[in-house]
Order: C-alpha cells, then sequence, then structure tokens
C-alpha cells in the first residue's frame, strides 16, 4: 500500500480476505485471555478512583499500563501463533474503546478534565464511535479499513496523555506540570483524531456511495 506524503494511505479502504478466512481457535486461546483481560480492567481503573489519595492514582496508572500491555501482547502472539480469530478481532477494538472512554469519563467526572479540555476528550470519544459505526458498515461488505501510521502515533499520544492525566496531583512530587503535559498531550490526540478521522471517513463514504 503506498502512502501519501501525508503518512496516509491512499487505497485507506481496500476489499478484506479474513472475513472469508476465519481459523478455529479456542475462546480461552492466550490472546483472547489477553482480551478479556483488557476489558475486565475497565472497570478497575473505574474503582480505583475511589481509593483515596495518592495510592488511588497509582493503581489506576499501574492497571492502565498493564492493560496497555495486553493490548501490544495479545495482537503479537495471535500473530506469532497463528491464533487470529474472528472473536478476537471483533473484542480486541472494543476492549480498547471501552478502556479509553472509561478513562476519559472517570477523569471529567474527577475534575483533571474540564474546561476547554473537556472537547479535545469529546472529539477523541466521538471519532472511535463513529470509525466503529465506519468499520461495521463497511465490514458487511466485507471490505476493511487499514490504520494509518498517523492513526497509530495518535493512538500513541493518546494514551500516553491518559495515562500522565490518570497519575495526575500524585505526579507533582515527580513533574511539578504533570497534568498541564497531560492536557497538552490530550489536545494534541484530540488535534490529530480530526485528521485522520476526516480521512478515515472520506475514502469510507466514497467506497459506501460507490465512488471507487
Amino acid at each position: 500500500m503506498r502512502a501519501t506524503s501525508r503518512g496516509i494511505p491512499q487505497n485507506m479502504v481496500q476489499p478484506s480476505e479474513h472475513y472469508a478466512q476465519t481459523p478455529r481457535v479456542s475462546p480461552v486461546s492466550l490472546p483472547n485471555l489477553l482480551t478479556y483481560a483488557r476489558i475486565a480492567a475497565v472497570p478497575a481503573v473505574v474503582a480505583s478512583f475511589y481509593i483515596p489519595g495518592d495510592a488511588g492514582r497509582f493503581t489506576a496508572l499501574g492497571i492502565f499500563i498493564l492493560a496497555g500491555i495486553t493490548d501490544f501482547l495479545d495482537g503479537y502472539f495471535a500473530r506469532a501463533w497463528g491464533q487470529q480469530s474472528a472473536l478476537g478481532r471483533m473484542l480486541d477494538p472494543i476492549a480498547d474503546k471501552l478502556l479509553v472512554a472509561a478513562a476519559l469519563l472517570v477523569l471529567l467526572a474527577d475534575g483533571t478534565i474540564g474546561g476547554w479540555s473537556l472537547w479535545a476528550a469529546l472529539v477523541i470519544l466521538s471519532r472511535e464511535i463513529l470509525v466503529s459505526g465506519l468499520r461495521e458498515s463497511l465490514a458487511e461488505v466485507r471490505v476493511s479499513v487499514p490504520v494509518s501510521r498517523l492513526a497509530k502515533w495518535k493512538t500513541a499520544v493518546q494514551m500516553i496523555a491518559i495515562g500522565v492525566l490518570l497519575l495526575g496531583p500524585a505526579g507533582e512530587s515527580f513533574f511539578a506540570y504533570t497534568e498541564e503535559l497531560g492536557l497538552t498531550l490530550l489536545w494534541a490526540a484530540a488535534i490529530v483524531t480530526l485528521y485522520t478521522g476526516y480521512d478515515y471517513f472520506r475514502a469510507g463514504f466514497r467506497h459506501l456511495l460507490g465512488q471507487d
């Protein structure tokens, strides 16, 4: 796939072969178990905010980091061991979006994200929902939407931003502007989110409208 000068693939939407070739993989394979663990981390991150003091913040950050590690490992083992499955492909993005959404919501409820930064969180959450809907619509016609390199960078910045914000005031002893750094990274992720989201929808709707 050839990329444009902006780093976004020209063929954002392409026929998908994996819908017709779905290997039989146990629901309790290691990659799937890691995905289940990431889903279980969602309520755990929320519950951590009920722990008083800095302990709750550190707990939330620790769980969030472990969940991020499982995101890497489940894909790695699925590819290395040939255990990619329809169940895993369905649950993996759901787990990611649940984790991001839950973390942003508790940060909003806690007041860590407030004021104008509410819009950055809204952009990120809206994009996750809209792109999921687009992927589902395209999946019905057996078409996949490849993840661009820029979108991967967006995800990395987004996860780092959320991690820093989860630490919040507890990180002041390490860095005096922890929350400011987290909010800056959140805005950076939101801006890139708008950019990549536009490219996905432009390519996706072109296909759905029969222009490709």
